[in-house]
């Protein structure tokens, strides 16, 4: 018998659905998975949100973090969260049994329990986890929005979230979601429900269209290759039960659970730089965050979700201006660099960065000298050059800062 799952009123209809369409579609491999992603290395995740990392003997330390993989589908993200934080405690659930049977594999594969101190997969709705953690860490990546009650479902996880805590989240989004919403409705009416056969259907439709169409364009332009998976296709047009948020409803949201707003996990989305120029982007970097934000999603109708960081309690980044503070602080290479420790690698987003010689040396040096401030580096640069270039290092997300107490 499966276990009992509370949730809300549309657990059943969804939990039936990623029966059928286990999702992701990603395939199956053995060994670790490919790349990384740095939003899922909670040392990364915690430089980027609070401007410094606790302090652990030596460079490449494992720090321990208790982490909930909250809706954790055929288990991508859990096999990643594995990889990428060696020695963890990690909890992954989902009201799936047919997406946790993959996850299972999936792990299996990857050895992924072998990289943690503890590794669970169990049949749950993240809104019945009593006695449970608190968790420094939780990922919940394209869930929320498929309650029926998203608030109730915000709570439940802040509610298992430690004081300092991280919650990431990933919400769709109006604007960009204009085409898939029609797609969604014309298939309604064309009575295609939420199985096999809708899913042919659908595939029927976009290829059907005039190709003039905007959906089908829409479609071919933008999802198709995200879609050739027919659990993905059917995640994305057929799914019984979702919602969406604008900027405005996505603030509110979050102002009723309690948590602090940390930063868009992809920050680079909401610099008006990419869309403005001139005088126009000196107005619109002038604005208040909020009224940036707005003005960006104004501007591009293409952001079809959100994604960003929530703390609980108050959020204090670390001040690293003064050169005496920074001098006497401690740093650590991001894990999530591809390449290292060439001058040429692939940063933590995976775009190529390219390190001058001074940069690289003093990376190297850190590498080399874990237990020593940028001070003490033995390295001839003065005071003032060694700053430069550890903040350029910053910049790029090459080093994680730690705190200036000694080890």
């Amino acid at each position: 018998m499966p276990p009992e799952i509370p949730a809300d009123a549309a657990t059943p209809v969804v939990s039936a659905f990623y029966d059928r369409f286990p999702y992701p579609g990603d395939p199956l491999q053995d060994g670790a998975p490919p790349g990384y992603n740095w939003r899922w290395c909670v040392d990364s995740v915690r430089a980027f949100v609070n401007g410094a990392l606790p302090q652990v003997p030596g460079t490449e330390a494992a720090r321990a973090w208790r982490i909930l993989d909250a809706g954790c589908g055929t288990g991508v993200s859990t096999d990643y969260l594995c990889h990428l934080n060696p020695g963890s405690d990690l909890l992954a659930v989902d009201i799936s049994a047919g997406a946790l049977a993959v996850a299972r594999e999936r792990c299996r594969r990857s050895q992924a329990a072998a990289q943690v101190s503890a590794l669970r997969i169990e049949q749950r709705s993240l809104l019945a986890l009593e006695g449970e953690g608190p968790f420094d860490h939780i990922n919940s990546v394209g869930v929320l929005h498929h309650l029926d009650r998203p608030q109730a479902g915000l709570a439940a996880l802040a509610d298992r979230l430690a004081v300092g805590g991280v919650l990431h989240l990933f919400l769709y989004a109006d604007g960009g979601r204009w085409e898939i919403q029609r797609t969604q409705r014309a298939l309604g009416l064309l009575g295609a429900g939420h199985g096999v056969e809708g899913m042919q259907l659908g595939r029927q439709l976009l290829a059907g269209l005039p190709e003039t169409n905007r959906l089908r364009r829409h479609h071919e332009q933008r999802w198709a290759l995200d879609t050739a998976a027919d659990a993905n296709f059917a995640d994305m047009y057929l799914h019984p039960q979702e919602c969406s948020y604008s900027i405005d409803t996505l603030m509110a949201f979050i102002a009723g659970s309690g948590l602090t707003f940390a930063g868009f996990s992809n920050p680079e989305v909401w610099d008006p730089a990419r869309l403005l120029g001139g005088d126009l982007l000196k107005r619109a970097r002038a604005l208040p965050d909020l009224e940036r934000w707005r003005l960006v999603e104004a501007l591009d109708p293409d952001i079809s979700h959100l994604e960003f960081f929530l703390c609980k309690g108050p959020l204090t980044p670390a001040d690293w201006r003064c050169d005496a503070d920074l001098l006497q602080a401690r740093c650590e290479r991001n894990r999530c660099l591809w390449g290292w420790p060439s001058t040429a690698l692939l940063g933590p987003d995976l775009m190529p960065l390219q390190l001058e010689a001074d940069a690289h040396a003093v990376a190297l040096a850190f590498d080399q000298h874990p237990r020593l401030t940028l001070a003490e580096l033995p390295l001839d640069f003065d005071a003032a050059t060694r700053c430069s270039l550890v903040r350029g290092l910053l910049g790029q997300r090459v080093l994680h800062l730690l705190r200036s107490e000694k080890a």
